[in-house]
C-alpha cells in the first residue's frame, strides 16, 4: 500500500522523505539538491541529463531547478528514500572546500555506489530515532562526507535568464496565489505571448503556466505543513475551490492535501488510499 513518511531533522535546510508509491509524477523542479536511493521496484525518469532508469539499490539525484518527472517501471509501486538539501546547507557543509555552491551539481542522475548508499541508509536510520539532539554532530559529519563525495563542479555554465524573463519569474515567485494573465506577463516581458511561452520554456524547462502552478502547489504544501486546514490553504493559494487544490496536489505530490498535512505534522507514516 502506498505510504509517505516525512522525517523532521535537527538541521535547517535538510528534509528527509521515505515513500512507497506507484504514482506517476509530472514534470517539476525542486529548489533543493536531492539525493537518495531506491529500495524496491524501479523507476523511469526524464531528467535534465537525459532519460534514465533506476532499480532497487541504485542512487538517484536531482539538482536545483532541474526539470524531471518519475514513473514506476511495470506500473508497480517502488520505494525510495530521499534527502533534500538547500543550497545554503550545501555551502555550509563544503565551506572549507569551495567558496560558492552555485556551480556544484550531481553529475549522474542514477548510479551505483555501495558506500554512499550505506551512508544514506545510516542517515535515514539516525533520523528515525526519537531523540535527534545527540545526533546533530554525527549528522553534520555524514552530510559533509556525502556532499564532498558526490558533488562536482558543473562542466557548463547554465544558460543565463534574460532580464525580461527574470521579471516574469519574479512576479510568479512573489505571489503564486495571484492569477497569472499570460497577456500581462507577455507585455511585461516585451514579448508576444507565443515568444514568451517559447523563451520561458527554453530557459526554465516549463511554460509560464506550468511554472506558476508549481509555485502555487509549493505554497500550498508549505501552508499545510504549518498546520492550516486544506480549506484555508485552498483559499489562501488562489485555487477555485478545495476540490481543485485536492486534484492538483495529488497529481503533483502523489498524496492528498489532508494526508500530507497529517504525515508532516505527526511525522508518522501515512497511507493514502487515493495515492
Amino acid at each position: 500500500m502506498a505510504g509517505f513518511r516525512f522525517q523532521r531533522t535537527p538541521l535547517a535546510g535538510l528534509e528527509a522523505v521515505s515513500a512507497t508509491s506507484a504514482h506517476v509524477f509530472p514534470k517539476h523542479t525542486h529548489d533543493t539538491y536531492g539525493i537518495g536511493f531506491l529500495s524496491a521496484g524501479g523507476q523511469i525518469s526524464a531528467s535534465g541529463r537525459g532519460q534514465v532508469e533506476a532499480e532497487a539499490g541504485h542512487l538517484i539525484t536531482v539538482n536545483p531547478g532541474e526539470v524531471h518527472d518519475g514513473a514506476p517501471i511495470g506500473r508497480t509501486a517502488r520505494s525510495w528514500h530521499m534527502l533534500y538539501l538547500t543550497p545554503d546547507l550545501i555551502s555550509d557543509s563544503l565551506s572549507d572546500l569551495v567558496s560558492t555552491s552555485t556551480d556544484l551539481e550531481f553529475e549522474r542522475p542514477v548510479f551505483a555506489d555501495p558506500v554512499i548508499r550505506s551512508l544514506l541508509l545510516a542517515v535515514h536510520h539516525r533520523l528515525e530515532d526519537d531523540d535527534l539532539s545527540t545526533d546533530r554532530g554525527a549528522l553534520q559529519e555524514a552530510l559533509v562526507h556525502l556532499c564532498g563525495r558526490t558533488l562536482t563542479r558543473s562542466a557548463t555554465a547554465p544558460l543565463p535568464l534574460p532580464l525580461s524573463l527574470r521579471r516574469v519569474r519574479q512576479r510568479l515567485d512573489n505571489d503564486p496565489a495571484q492569477a497569472a494573465d499570460l497577456q500581462l506577463l507577455a507585455r511585461e516581458a516585451g514579448l508576444s505571448r507565443f515568444q514568451l511561452i517559447r523563451a520561458f520554456q527554453r530557459h526554465t524547462g516549463l511554460t509560464p503556466h506550468a511554472y506558476h502552478m508549481q509555485r502555487r502547489a509549493l505554497l500550498s504544501r508549505r501552508l499545510l505543513a504549518d498546520g492550516l486546514s486544506p480549506a484555508d490553504v485552498a483559499a489562501a493559494c488562489g485555487y477555485v475551490d478545495q476540490s481543485h487544490m485536492h486534484r492538483e496536489f495529488r497529481r503533483r505530490f502523489g498524496l492528498t492535501p489532508g494526508a500530507y498535512r497529517s504525515a508532516w505534522l505527526n511525522c508518522n507514516p501515512v497511507q493514502d488510499r487515493l495515492a
